[in-house]
Parts: C-alpha cells; structure tokens; sequence
C-alpha cells in the first residue's frame, strides 16, 4: 500500500517538474523572441503575421504569401510562401497557389522553381516571424515600398494587408495593421542601418 502512494507521489513529483521545466523553457523562448528584433541588428526586416484561432466546422490551414512591391504595386521581391507540401488525395499543394489571387496575379504565378526557395509548410494558429536578411534586401532600389502579407484558406476567405516602409531607412520603422478574419496582426520592423 504505502509502495503505491510512494509510487504516485513520485509520478506527481515528476509530473510537477516537467511542468515546471516546460514552462521555464517557454518564458525562456518567449522573451528571446520578444528581444530578437531589437538585439539582432544583421536581421533588416522583421514581418510578424498572426493567423488567429478559427473556429469552423472544417478548418484547413491558410496558404500565405508575403511580398514586397513598389510604388506601383509591382511585386519587387518574394519573400515566403507557405503551401501544403507534398501530396495528398486532393492533389499537390501547388494546385492551389492561384487561390492567393493577388499574388498570383503580380508575380506568383512566374515563380517556377524559384517558389523552392522562399516557400514553406503552411502554418498553424499562432504569431510567426519572417526574417528577412540583407542579402534579400540589396536588390532594392531607394523608394517607397510595402510588405503585403495575403492569405487565402480552403472553405474560407481571403485577406490581405500593407504595411509601409522606405529603402533605404534612415532610422528604425515600425508599422502594423489588423486583417478581420482570416489575418490577425500583422506588423512590419525594419532596422536602422548599422554605424560602422
């Protein structure tokens, strides 16, 4: 009898420490991510994109496409596309990247094989960070720009949102905008340039 209760007390035990380890390491991880943008200064862009909590009957993971455009609003730069990767009984997930209508429209659909190396697996509710280094950036002329974020769910809608910037900055730039439904907060960071 007393076997068991020590038994049990040690599985509490255990269970109360892993807990605590687990919640140690996710405050842990929580504040690097909070301090990243302002501590990484080789990182020029930050894009934050938050894809809320939606509670439908069938829910399928958006297809998210992020873009930097000029003044025109044509598309300068691909930045990440996020995509069922590989197949399932529907098909490949590339069948549907048209549904990102806008930037299949100013670019996307010319990608090719270049949709390799910016794309990715669809993501999941949460906020997630795309860093965008330097070397994506040199390319960019002096000008003002936007980073569009768009994304586009099966049995679902479609949102898009801008955010403002000028290349190259001057001083540190910061924008953010709210989709409606299917787009949380979206926020733009760009660094200052380093003083060598």
């Amino acid at each position: 009898m007393s076997q068991a209760i020590n038994s049990k007390r040690l599985a509490i035990l255990g269970m109360s420490c892993f807990l605590s380890i687990s919640a140690l390491f996710r405050n842990l991880q929580q504040q690097s991510l909070a301090e990243e943008p302002e501590t990484r200064s080789e990182i020029p862009m930050l894009i934050s994109v938050e894809l809320p909590r939606i509670r439908v009957r069938e829910y399928h993971r958006p297809y998210v496409a992020v873009w930097i455009e000029d003044e025109s609003r044509t598309l300068v730069k691909h930045v990440a596309v996020w995509f069922q990767q590989g197949v399932n009984d529907e098909g490949h997930g590339e069948k549907w990247l048209p549904d990102l209508r806008q930037w299949w429209r100013r670019g996307g659909r010319n990608m090719d094989d270049a949709v390799d190396a910016v794309s990715g697996a669809t993501r999941g509710a949460g906020q997630h960070r795309i860093r965008v280094t330097e070397d994506k950036l040199k390319d960019l002329k002096p000008g003002q720009y936007n980073a569009v974020v768009e994304a586009a769910r099966e049995v679902g809608g479609r949102e898009l949102v801008r955010l403002p910037f000028q290349w190259p900055p001057q001083a540190k730039q910061q924008a953010q905008e709210s989709g409606e439904t299917e787009l949380g907060s979206v926020s733009l960071q760009v660094s200052a340039p380093r003083a060598d």
